[in-house]
């Protein structure tokens, strides 16, 4: 599970700790960042 929080002009996205992961100028990019982000994830767990 992620968070996408609204900041000063631009989304910031967190893990389901609340870590910080990364920060993208809309919600598409960073939805779009977030499925690579989870498919690289994944490649790692195999």
């Amino acid at each position: 599970m992620y968070s996408i929080r609204y900041t000063r002009g631009h989304v910031q996205v967190y893990d389901r700790l609340g870590r910080f992961l990364f920060s993208a100028d809309n919600e598409r990019e960073a939805r779009e960042e977030l499925e690579a982000y989870a498919e690289s994830e994944a490649d790692i767990d195999l």
